[in-house]
């Protein structure tokens, strides 16, 4: 009987761990996805330039800051670019 209990309770446990583990990882995709296609807009609309500034450009490291850093990545770029730090 208890046998049965411990295989439901890690059952459970695995059940658990998994949901909390897709719903942080479809957060993440959502929130790199936002990213991309904010750093694409600021590039294609030319943002950067009604203020001066050239365009942010796509490099490894800007596309990477992006996707990781999503919507708050795009929006330190821009400010650094703002600086004069350009990556």
């Amino acid at each position: 009987m208890t046998d049965i209990l411990v295989t439901l309770l890690l059952v459970v446990v695995v059940i658990a761990v998994v949901y909390f583990l897709v719903k942080k990882f479809s957060v993440l995709v959502i929130n790199a996805i936002l990213g991309l296609i904010a750093l694409f807009l600021v590039n294609f609309l030319h943002i950067m330039q009604w203020i001066g500034k050239p365009d942010l450009g796509y490099s490894i490291a800007t596309v990477i800051i992006s996707a990781v850093g999503g919507l708050a990545g795009v929006c330190i770029l821009i400010l650094l670019n703002i600086l004069g730090i350009t990556m």
